[in-house]
């Protein structure tokens, strides 16, 4: 039974491999039922791949292989809370060398052109920080990266 509400991105025929890559890659996630098309249709032809379902860290998602012109944006992005660098490191490095590219304050984007952020719960506590002054450094230290170097955020933290 499908979920209530999935989340449904739209791919030019790599949905399948996306969602692969997703589920080797993101902890809680897997592939699951691949639609072919029973029949040729103008886009395509009888046993190409119409839609995936997938998740991604525990969300539901549906992708589908729409075609071209309809890219993804920045305004709709995956935010994933890591535990320590080594996680924070191993997830941007899966993107980034998987023909994605680095973005600010800890923003990427993957091969597909879905927009990810790769944040570190130290940064979250971090610019949370009911000393206001502390919170300001690490958002500052924050500002200046690609990827997020937590110990550079928790030095800026402690001043």
């Amino acid at each position: 039974m499908p979920a209530k509400n999935t989340l449904c991105l739209w791919f030019d025929g790599t949905a399948e491999e996306a969602a692969r890559f997703y589920a080797a890659t993101f902890p809680d996630s897997a592939v699951g039922a691949i639609l072919r098309a029973p029949g040729d249709y103008p886009a395509g032809k009888e046993g190409d791949v119409l839609t995936v379902e997938f998740t991604v860290a525990g969300i539901p998602c549906l992708g589908m292989n729409g075609g071209p012109g309809v890219p993804h944006s920045m305004a709709f992005s995956f935010q994933i809370a890591t535990d320590d660098q080594a996680e924070t490191d191993r997830l941007w490095n899966a993107i980034i060398h998987n023909g994605g590219e680095a973005s600010a304050c800890g923003w990427c984007k993957d091969k597909w052109g879905l927009s990810w952020q790769i944040t570190p719960r130290a940064l979250s506590a971090a610019i949370t920080d009911p000393d206001r002054d502390a919170a300001k450094r690490a958002f500052n230290a924050m500002m200046e990266m690609t990827k997020i170097d937590i110990a550079t955020i928790e030095a800026a933290r402690r001043g």
